[in-house]
């Protein structure tokens, strides 16, 4: 990954004392997970350019360098080549005191806006281009993009993003900082509560005010809604009361819409079911949330063990609430397991299981994370039966209070037709070996099909 920052404010080779380090050298910072190279391609009173390179180590990552939770894994990753939190982290660490905005020999050119240049690529932009100018251009930046194609051509999620525009250095530097991890949408470290007092603290200054603030805290603090509602209420106590995430309310939006079915409880004891005739005695539930579904499997005599698995560390605290564990009125010490981690990296924890339940989350995933999704459920743990629920977006024009085109819930990326999805379902079931079978969840619509459509993959053989 390659971040380059240029002016032309004369002399232009003042970057060197603003940036503190001299044009004539290559620089390099050790990092924990590789090194972090910073030169000038160019050098002149015109027009002076810096570069920083991040040389990533990827055995390293798999040695467990990288999050400690062990969500990366051995399957081959972006992360060592596109913009992403591990750049974040070689700002911070090899640009430190560019970043406070101290200049020794030019303190008052540290406090002065002048042009500056940047360009970021590959950046993964989740959210499409119109996200980047959403995020950059209320901070006075001209956003050019240029996306970068992917393999055969084909159009990729990475772009090349070149930002002009005046500025003090380091406020160039906190943006970057802040947003480039939020563009990804991931970040490569455990997220705490220490990742509240970076935010607040690189974002001093333009974040309170930025019209995007709220998607900038959920996606930075990795939508992890407790750290979130922390983060929100310090930054603008006056919105104390509206500082949670809707899909953190009582009722939240996609509830709110499928209650008056009694979808949920449809859905569930339809899964259920499903896993009883299958003759699982292993269940691992995969974005398992707050454990609802866990809750109902636990009072199952047929279930031996059970594994919840969510990326949400605070879902996962609210599941184990629900679930009583470690109390007295709990489940039996062993039967219940709740594992942070995600659906798209190879955990080898849960692999041993004999089913899979995938309730309502596929359709939670960038498409184009699918694959990896399938990979680490279809091709490497193998279950003998895998459960996928998700919503029929046919059946949305039913919905009165829901715009034509939208989604149930604002999370959700995207709403498959049953064509679609039965088009994925056997794509899938094809090519790791499965047969795969189809079924309706709730009221029937003679036209549009059920509200949720379930797929049951079962392994041949």
């Amino acid at each position: 990954m390659f971040l380059s920052i240029a002016t032309t404010h004369r002399p232009a080779t003042d970057l060197g004392f603003l940036l503190h380090k001299h044009p004539g050298r290559a620089h390099e910072t050790e990092l924990p997970f590789g090194k972090a190279h910073v030169f000038y391609p160019e050098v002149g009173e015109d027009r002076c350019e810096a570069a920083l390179l991040l040389d990533i180590d990827p055995v390293g990552l798999v040695r467990g360098k990288g999050r400690s939770d062990g969500l990366l894994d051995q399957y081959v990753n972006d992360r060592p080549y596109a913009a992403s939190s591990f750049l974040s982290v070689a700002l911070a660490r090899a640009l430190r005191t560019a970043m406070a905005g101290t200049s020794r020999e030019r303190p008052e050119l540290a406090e002065t806006a002048i042009p500056l240049e940047a360009t970021i690529t590959p950046l993964p932009a989740r959210g499409g281009e119109a996200l980047v100018h959403e995020l950059f251009e209320p901070l006075g930046w001209t956003c050019a993009i240029e996306p970068v194609a992917g393999a055969d051509g084909e159009a990729s999620r990475y772009v090349t993003l070149r930002l002009s525009g005046n500025a003090r250095l380091r406020d160039l530097l906190n943006h970057l900082y802040v947003l480039i991890p939020v563009l990804d949408d991931d970040k490569h470290y455990w997220v705490g509560d220490d990742e509240v007092e970076k935010l607040l603290r690189r974002g001093e200054g333009w974040l309170d005010a930025h019209p995007a603030r709220d998607l900038i805290v959920r996606r930075y603090l990795i939508h992890r809604r407790g750290l979130a509602r922390e983060a929100l209420e310090r930054l603008a106590p006056e919105t104390r009361d509206e500082a949670v995430d809707p899909a953190e309310r009582k009722v939240g939006a996609e509830d709110a819409l499928e209650a008056p079915l009694r979808l949920n409880d449809e859905r569930m004891a339809a899964v259920v079911e499903t896993l009883r005739a299958s003759g699982a005695k292993a269940i691992a539930d995969l974005g398992c949330g707050e454990g609802k579904l866990l809750q109902r499997l636990v009072r199952e005599r047929w279930v031996e063990r059970l594994i919840g698995v969510d990326a949400a560390a605070r879902d996962l605290e609210w599941a184990a609430k629900r679930l009583k564990l470690h109390l007295a009125g709990g489940p039996p010490e062993g039967r219940v397991t709740l594992l942070h981690g995600s659906v798209t990296y190879r955990d080898r924890r849960w692999e041993d299981v004999d089913a899979v339940a995938l309730v309502e989350v596929i359709e939670h995933l960038d498409a184009d994370r699918l694959p990896a999704l399938q990979k680490v459920v279809f091709g490497a743990a193998r279950p003998q039966t895998v459960v996928v629920t998700t919503p029929n977006a046919e059946y949305n024009a039913l919905f009165p209070n829901l715009a034509a085109g939208a989604f149930r819930h604002p999370d959700h990326r995207f709403e498959w037709t049953r064509g679609e999805f039965r088009a994925w379902a056997e794509g899938v079931a094809s090519a790791h070996g499965y047969a795969v079978a189809y079924d309706d969840i709730g009221k029937l619509d003679e036209a549009l099909g059920a509200p949720t459509q379930m797929a049951v993959f079962t392994r041949a053989g």
